[in-house]
């Protein structure tokens, strides 16, 4: 049985080394659990509401918190799923890295969808989608924003994920997004969702929190309160199976006539 933990990380780490001091401690945590891989919240490398600092603080794919989060999954044994800003030929992303228990890179994806807001200052949307395996288990990633549109979760659900890892930034005042979305998402695909957010408040921005491991059956999953915190949950594949059996979305889709008749 796969075991995921979502890292609900406190926002107010400014600096990376405090982030990863915080990191290793939250990877004691999860490995206690008998955790496979990690999740952390969009930007985890640099921070999120942070400026024009994220200039400064963007780095190659193969930059200073890959060689550090690929470090720590080798002493811990365990995948790292994270956020950072990309740059990349001068182009800056909002980019996520998965590094495998041996410290490779699993997986790499960029922000699809830049929200209204300070993000369109700085970045570039990505494209394209990818599924990823560990431990028998199909992912594939989308960047909080990116996750709100029903399309690209079942897009990634139609390329064969069970499990759709989604860091996330989101504020205070969108607690229908982690309480209602995401669940719904889960559910009309009959997929888990993870949804790992910051806590605290960050340079005057306040997260929710709630971090969330909605499940594929529309039954209660894990969800997380305000503060920092580490979630752990089995994920079980035969759940997957057994919502889309019973809800066949996926297939029924195809099926649907659109037009007017005219």
């Amino acid at each position: 049985m796969f075991r995921l933990a979502v890292g609900q990380a406190p926002a107010e780490l400014d600096d990376l080394d405090d982030r990863l001091d915080w990191l290793r401690t939250a990877l004691v945590q999860a490995t206690k659990q008998g955790a496979d891989l990690l999740l952390l919240p969009e930007l985890f490398g640099c921070g999120y509401n942070i400026g024009d600092a994220l200039r400064s603080r963007a780095e190659p794919l193969n930059g200073r918190t890959f060689d550090a989060v690929s470090a720590l999954s080798k002493d811990f044994g365990l995948a790292i799923h994270y956020g950072f800003a990309e740059l990349c030929d001068g182009t800056l992303f909002n980019a996520t890295a998965c590094t495998s228990p041996k410290g490779r890179l699993l997986s790499h994806q960029r922000k699809l969808a830049i929200p209204p807001g300070f993000e369109q200052s700085y970045f570039t949307p990505g494209h394209g989608c990818s599924v990823f395996e560990l431990g028998g288990l199909r992912m594939a990633t989308l960047i909080c924003y990116d996750a709100e549109f029903p399309e690209t979760v079942r897009h990634v659900a139609s390329l064969g994920a069970q499990l759709v890892l989604v860091p996330t930034a989101l504020g205070n005042g969108w607690p229908s997004v982690a309480r209602k979305m995401m669940p719904t998402r889960a559910f009309e695909n009959g997929v888990y969702l993870a949804y790992a957010n910051w806590a605290g408040t960050q340079n005057g921005m306040t997260f929710l929190g709630e971090s969330v491991l909605a499940t594929p059956d529309g039954q209660d999953g894990v969800q997380a309160g305000s503060e920092a915190d580490i979630l752990v949950a089995e994920i079980d594949t035969r759940r997957v199976e057994a919502a889309q059996r019973r809800l066949p979305y996926l297939i029924d889709r195809e099926n649907l006539n659109l037009s007017d008749g005219g």
